[in-house]
């Protein structure tokens, strides 16, 4: 499956977001005339976490890796995302259009080298420090091209430091620290 990035216009990011929240309530009100009120506090309470992680990432001020993150799953990819940010702190000197394009570039291989229309997740967990920002990646799904991955995680990129790797037929986890080049 091709990645096709799509160039977000302001109305159309307002019309996704809508849709969104539009079938969030009517999953709430769902569960409400089904009178399943426990599930409809867990789905409230899920809206809740996804909305602070949205503010958080917003406020790292890194607005290009924010706008990848928040389209990601409404676009066609071979996998989805979920994404968690760690800390309010604020990264200094990382060059946000830098940071994008690797984790753009790492998002594509994954793309490719899973099984398409798959049971494919990508886990994205953003721990800023004020010298860099840590990303953790695991993934869970069907990886049919492990060896792409595997190179693309050892050619050597300014700046982004590999502190772990592991991949598996049905799962792999990377830690990454992301020092801006000097």
């Amino acid at each position: 499956m091709i990645m096709k990035k799509k160039d977000w216009n302001k109305v159309e990011l307002l019309r996704q977001v809508r849709h969104d929240w539009l079938n969030k309530l009517q999953l709430i009100k769902g569960n409400l005339d089904l009178n399943k009120i426990d599930r409809t506090k867990e789905i409230i309470a899920e809206i809740v976490i996804e909305a602070q992680n949205e503010t958080k990432l917003s406020n790292l001020n890194f607005p290009n890796l924010t706008l990848l993150l928040l389209t990601h799953n409404w676009e066609q990819h071979s996998f989805q995302i979920e994404y968690e940010v760690l800390d309010q702190i604020k990264c200094k000197g990382i060059d946000d259009q830098w940071l994008t394009d690797w984790v753009a570039m790492f998002f594509s291989k994954i793309n490719h080298s899973v099984k398409p229309f798959g049971n494919n997740h990508l886990s994205v967990t953003i721990e800023p420090h004020e010298q860099g920002i840590r990303f953790f990646f695991d993934f869970c799904g069907t990886i049919e091209k492990k060896d792409s991955i595997q190179e693309f995680i050892e050619v050597p990129h300014h700046g982004v430091h590999i502190h772990q790797f592991n991949i598996k037929e049905q799962e792999f986890s990377l830690e990454v620290f992301f020092q801006q080049p000097t």
